[in-house]
């Protein structure tokens, strides 16, 4: 396990695949750690440093007093990368993950050079949603809201299998003030305007059965930057990563393939 100080915050990450290789960063949704994206690391192609982290407040990173700001958190990921020395990154971001890939593309576009946004968006619904959520974990915690938050997370077939247990219980063990401090940081948020002014190679996926970021909210906000691609998984929800991890690995790998990432320049 690595921890990165980064003064105000200590973020848990982890590095796996060829040490030398083209760097992934992937920033992964509210109430998950980095163990989302176990499920697909086998199924990625070789000559890949898969770089991963825990956002503030979540997983075995350090939770800092919220409510957070979506400049914070871009701001730990712009941290993190320059301290391991990474530019020209494929940076893959579900949900939270991915507004915070659009606020760091925005920002430092020498660290990414290509997108992938994943079940988000520009904006993230109304903010009064946000604020019933904070006040609910507030008062009476994560658990309050799990089971609603699994019907969202996870298409019909996937709720029926056991293995939903795991990420349920993943999503109540995160910090209470972890998790409400990113739901603020989703309420303040509004890229429209700075992500249409984006133009890098970027690829959207959605889930079909994403009751958070439903199907035509990705694709309004991935078809807001220039020459990008969009796919749906089927009878997948807001995490296909995890329901669908052998064809989320192959749409990643196809992108990473057609960007000549393998090629490119290495972090």
């Amino acid at each position: 396990m690595n921890i990165a100080n980064l003064g105000d915050v200590r973020l848990h990450y982890r590095i796996d695949g060829d040490p030398d290789g083209a760097p992934v960063v992937f920033a992964n949704s509210l109430g998950t750690d980095l163990r989302l994206w176990d499920p697909i690391l086998p199924h990625l192609p070789k000559g890949l440093r898969i770089i991963r982290f825990d956002k503030r407040g979540h997983g075995l990173s350090s939770c800092p007093p919220g409510p957070y700001s979506m400049g914070a958190l871009v701001r730990d990921t712009e941290r993190l990368l320059d301290m391991l020395a990474v530019k020209d990154a494929l940076f893959v971001g579900l949900s939270i993950g991915g507004m915070i890939a659009q606020g760091l593309a925005v920002k430092r576009l020498d660290l990414i050079r290509a997108l992938v946004l994943s079940n988000t968006a520009a904006k993230m619904g109304l903010p009064k949603m946000w604020q019933d959520r904070i006040d609910t974990v507030k008062r009476d915690g994560i658990e309050a809201l799990a089971d609603p938050i699994m019907e969202r997370w996870f298409g019909r077939d996937f709720r029926a299998t056991p293995d939903m247990e795991l990420w349920r219980n993943m999503l109540v063990r995160q910090p209470a003030e972890g998790y409400a401090g990113c739901c603020a940081a989703i309420k303040g948020t509004d890229f429209y305007t700075p992500t249409s002014g984006l133009r890098l190679p970027t690829l959207g996926i959605a889930g079909s059965e994403d009751g958070a970021s439903p199907p035509d909210l990705v694709r309004e906000t991935v078809d807001l930057i220039h020459g990008s691609k969009f796919e749906l998984i089927r009878r997948a929800g807001h995490l296909p990563c995890v329901e669908k991890p052998e064809e989320y690995a192959a749409l990643l790998t196809r992108f990473i393939e057609d960007t000549g990432h393998l090629r490119g320049t290495n972090g």
